[in-house]
Order: structure tokens, then sequence, then C-alpha cells
């Protein structure tokens, strides 16, 4: 009777089976159009400052709290939403997420005052904040490993997509209706929430008790950090470091931390993440310094350099889910060399070509896009392998929120280089003062990437390299002996 049932329970199986890959391929690609709108929706308003700032008559300070409120909120709220997120269904923090962007764009659409366009903005990043922890966790619990490059790739589709398509869409709408019909656009992920609440069948997980102690610790010290760097002001730095100090302490005594110390103790959570900091901080350059060598040293108007930006945009959106195939194909440290080697070619020409017409810019960030979108891609696939089950949320959590700060970080220290300037070429390819300290900026960003590949090949590609050796040797022997 048993041997008669097995046939039947080994069907039973595999339509299972195939009906939870079916629901994990559509999940990851309403994934994907969520972040398109989501990006779209973080990078339209850094456009439309001037408008708002004439429209309320404010100074330059007062209307960049459109995007610092934004960012503050959008990058703690990753970390939060990804804790919440390993005791909580998924399905229901980004329904409540998704409807709480929502609301705030129907409160900044409905502004009369700015500070009501602040409050929308604010509470914008406060649900647009569980996208990004999203991303992180679904291609980790809803992808076995040998799947999970490509998934992340998808994922990477809809990020570029959107940075590509976030400035297109504002100037399109600037010509057309106000700039206040901006808050509409986050309106459209309200059509996600019913894929999601179908697809995500994860099961309730265990209510335990949260530290929101901990986690407010955590929160007041990035967001103390953030406004140290966006204001350069030392206060809001020395109240950080406290409010880190306390958390570190807080983390250490505590029964149930918000963030248990056994993360950092894990070596390659710990090594990957700090290879993930770091390229982040220097993959912010390729959005933040191009911009302004073509305007500086250039003179392009802001919509044409818009249009050279755009071509890297594509190709990116093009080949992101190459590269999550090749991951899983060939493995993470091919796919981190590949990547490595296209951000080190893209710095390098850069720095010899900074007074080169703009054309060749536009190819050249080709390679800078897609390298960065192939790292990410290796990285956050790395780090994932790299976590326990119950601590995923969390863990990736922590990674997107640390990617904001180190972005942040990075474009402060980018702005006060520029502004002290070079009073040469250390190349002597060009003969324009004014492009001296991008190229020597871009020489010292291609170093840091050999420094990176070399701490990646050594801390990870040699025990690659080694376990493929092994199985390959054992693949033999096994042979030999049959």
């Amino acid at each position: 009777m048993q041997a008669a049932l097995q046939p039947i329970e080994s069907k039973v199986k595999k339509v299972k089976n195939g009906a939870g890959r079916e629901a994990s391929e559509r999940v990851i690609r309403i994934l994907a159009l969520t972040l398109l709108i989501s990006v779209m929706s973080a990078t339209t308003f850094t456009i439309v400052l001037p408008e708002i700032r004439a429209e309320y008559r404010l100074t330059y300070a007062q209307v960049s709290w459109v995007t610092t409120a934004y960012l503050l909120l959008y990058a703690i709220g990753t970390v939060i939403y990804g804790k919440l997120a390993d005791h909580y269904r998924l399905k229901n923090l980004l329904t409540f997420g998704l409807i709480f962007f929502s609301f705030g764009s129907m409160i900044g659409l409905a502004a009369q005052a700015y500070w009501m366009v602040l409050l929308g903005r604010a509470l914008q990043a406060a649900g647009a904040a569980v996208i990004p922890a999203a991303a992180g966790i679904i291609p980790v619990r809803y992808f076995p490993p040998e799947r999970r490059g490509r998934a992340l790739g998808i994922a990477m589709t809809g990020l570029a997509i959107g940075g590509a398509a976030g400035p297109m869409i504002t100037s399109l709408f600037m010509s057309i209706v106000h700039w206040r019909f901006l808050f509409c656009i986050p309106l459209i992920t309200l059509i996600a929430i019913p894929f999601y609440r179908k697809y995500l069948n994860d099961a309730p997980r265990e209510k335990g008790s949260i530290d929101w102690l901990g986690g407010g610790l955590l929160g007041g010290s990035a967001a103390l950090l953030l406004l140290a760097i966006t204001n350069e002001a030392w206060l809001p730095g020395v109240g950080s470091v406290a409010l880190f100090l306390l958390f570190l302490l807080r983390i250490r005594f505590a029964t149930n931390p918000f963030i248990r110390l056994e993360l950092f103790r894990n070596r390659s959570y710990s090594l990957v993440l700090i290879i993930a900091i770091l390229n982040s901080g220097v993959g912010y350059s390729l959005a933040f310094l191009s911009p302004q060598l073509l305007s500086q040293v250039h003179r392009l108007a802001p919509h044409l350099v818009g249009y050279v930006m755009v071509p890297a945009a594509i190709a990116t959106a093009i080949l992101s889910r190459k590269a999550g195939k090749l991951a899983d194909d060939r493995g993470n440290p091919f796919v981190f060399y590949v990547a490595s080697s296209l951000l080190l070619a893209c710095f390098l020409l850069l720095s010899l070509s900074v007074g080169a017409p703009p054309f060749y810019m536009a190819l050249t960030l080709i390679l800078g896009n897609v390298g960065q979108s192939f790292m990410m891609i290796v990285l956050s696939n790395t780090l994932s392998r790299s976590l326990p089950q119950e601590q995923t949320g969390v863990g990736m959590g922590l990674l997107s929120m640390l990617n904001f700060i180190s972005g942040a970080i990075a474009a402060s220290i980018y702005s006060a280089i520029i502004d002290r300037g070079a009073s040469s070429g250390w190349l002597g390819v060009t003969a324009n003062p004014a492009a001296f300290v991008y190229s020597n900026l871009y020489l010292v960003l291609a170093l840091i990437h050999v420094l990176l590949f070399a701490y990646y090949y050594v801390f990870f590609g040699r025990a690659e390299s080694r376990s493929k050796r092994q199985n390959a040797r054992f693949v033999q022997e096994t042979s030999q002996q049959k």
C-alpha cells in the first residue's frame, strides 16, 4: 500500500513545488515594479527643489529638508521593517507600508503650505522604507540559493529602470502639470497589494518581544549621523556617537536585543558587510560626481546631463538579470571579479578622459553602472547565504541602512574635495584646471577598487577556488572507483 502511494505523493510534491516556484516568480516581478516606483518617488523631488523653494519663498537650507527628511526616515525604516519581518508576516508589513506610502502622497498632493509638503514626504518615507527591506528579504526566503542570484537581478532591474525614468518623468510632469502631482506616482503601488497578499504565503513567525529601546538607539544614532553629514555640524555627530555607544551596551546586556551580537560574530557576514559599505560609498560617485563634472567642466544644462546618464541606466536594466544568472551558474566570486573589473575600467577611463566630449563619458558610465549593479547583486547574494533564517530580516535591513549612510558620507567627502579643488592633475591628461580634481578623484577610486578586489579574493575567492578543486577531485576519485 505504501509503495503504491509513493508515486502519488511524488506527483503531489512536484505540483506543490511547481506552484511555489510560480508564486515566487510572480512575487519577484511585482517587487521589481514596486522598487521602480519607489526609486522614482525618491529621485523626482530632488529635481523640483528649486520650484518648491520659489513657490514657498524658502532658503536653500529649508527646502533641502524635502530630501533630508525622506532620506532619514527611509534609511532608518529599512532596518526597523527588516527586524519586524523576523517576527511578523511580510505581506502584512508590505500592506501597511504601501498604504502608508500612499497616505503620505495624499497629504502632499493636498498641501497648501510647506509644512504639509514636509509631512507628506515624511509619511511617504515611513511607508516606502518597507520596499528596500522586502527587496532584501524576498529573494532570500522565497528562492533557493541556486536561483537567488537571478531573483536579485530581476529586483535590480526595477531599481535601474526607476533611476533612468525618474528624471524623464519629472520633466514630463513639469511641462504638463504642477510639481505637486509628483505625489501621485506612489499611488500606483496600491495595485501591488493584492498580489503580495496572494503570493506571499509566509507562515506566521515567532512573535517574541522586540527591543524597541535598542531599535530607537540605533535609529537615533543613524539619524543624528545623517544630520551631521548633511548639515556639516559636529554636535549631531557627537550625539550620534553617544547613542551608538548606548546601543552597543544595550545589545550586550539585553535579554532579547534588537540586533544580536551573534550577527556581528558571524565572520562571513561582517566581512561582506565591510566590502558592501565601502563599495556603496565608491559607487555613489557615479551618481554624484558625474553630473557635477558635466555641469561644471562641460557646462551642460541640467536636462542634457540627464540624457548623458540615461544610456548607462538602460544598459544596467538590460544586463542586471544576466548578472544574477551568472551568479547562479558560475558562482559569486566570478561575478564579483567581472563587476570589479568593469568598475576599475570605468574609473580609470573617467580619470583619463575628464576633458573628452560628454559622449565618451556616456559610454564609460555604462561600464560603471553595470559593474555597480553586478556588485550589489553579488554582495547581497553572498551576504544572504551567511545569514541564519531567523536573522535574514534584520541582517538584510542593516545592509540597506548602512548603504544609505555610506552614500551620504561619501557625498560629503566628495563635496569637500571638489570645493577644495586641485592644483594639478596627477595623470596630466587635461589642461582644464576645473577638471584636475575629478581626474584625481576617479584615479583614487580606481585604486580603492583594486584593494577591494584583493580583499575579496583573500577572504572569499581563495576559499571558493579551494572548494571547487576539492569537489572536482572528489568527482574524479568517485568516477575512478566506479
